[in-house]
């Protein structure tokens, strides 16, 4: 799944995840940087340093360091405002809407009344679904 990502018109290339450059909180194993194109003030992707293309290849080691940057990347944001929520996203494959090669999560902190009706959240993906 990965390779076919991988050589997709949409994919950026070179990977531009594959450099650290512009991270706020650089790791050994992972780090966190701010989303080109953020849906939300504070939007951040944490990347493992290794690049792999598929998000469930990531060796354990690496997921703990991404679950310690998601909740230090929060921790920061937190510090600077008051808080409404986060959505946390991970897209993998093209058809999920994934347009880069390489396995990184979304935080992307919520604000009250930035959209009409949270409900659903993530379920949004898929847009008949997201009200139950």
């Amino acid at each position: 799944m990965g390779e076919k990502l991988k050589d997709a018109g949409a994919v950026q290339k070179p990977y531009p995840f594959c450099s650290t450059d512009g991270a706020l909180l650089p790791g050994p194993l992972a780090y966190v940087r701010p989303d080109k194109f953020p849906v939300t003030p504070c939007h951040r992707l944490v990347n493992p340093v290794r690049h792999e293309t598929h998000f469930f290849a990531i060796n354990p080691s690496e997921l703990d360091a991404i679950w310690d940057l998601v909740a230090e990347a929060k921790a920061v944001v937190d510090a600077k405002d008051h808080l409404d929520g986060y959505n946390l996203g991970i897209n993998v494959g093209e058809v999920a809407g994934e347009t880069v090669a390489h396995a990184h999560l979304h935080v992307i902190r919520r604000y009250r009344g930035d959209v009409e009706n949270p409900r659903g959240g993530v379920r949004g993906v898929i847009p008949a679904m997201q009200h139950y």
